[in-house]
């Protein structure tokens, strides 16, 4: 099919360590693809297989530890 523009907003941990390499291949096969992830979070990185957009939040890392 021809590529599409798609927007993806994962949850931290597990969740998107299984969603990163299907957004991958979704870039590879011509799909823009924009990852919204929150400025504290474990385990999303930046990356140049995608586009990559931070957004604000309110909690710091050391809470987000503390959550879990």
């Amino acid at each position: 099919s021809d590529g599409g523009k798609l927007l993806v907003v994962p949850m931290a941990g597990s969740h998107w360590l299984s969603m990163q390499h299907m957004v991958e291949k979704l870039n590879k096969k011509g799909h823009e693809v924009v990852v919204l992830v929150p400025e504290v979070s474990w385990q999303m990185r930046m990356t140049q297989e995608y586009t990559v957009k931070t957004c604000p939040v309110s909690q710091t890392l050391e809470e987000l530890d503390g959550s879990l």
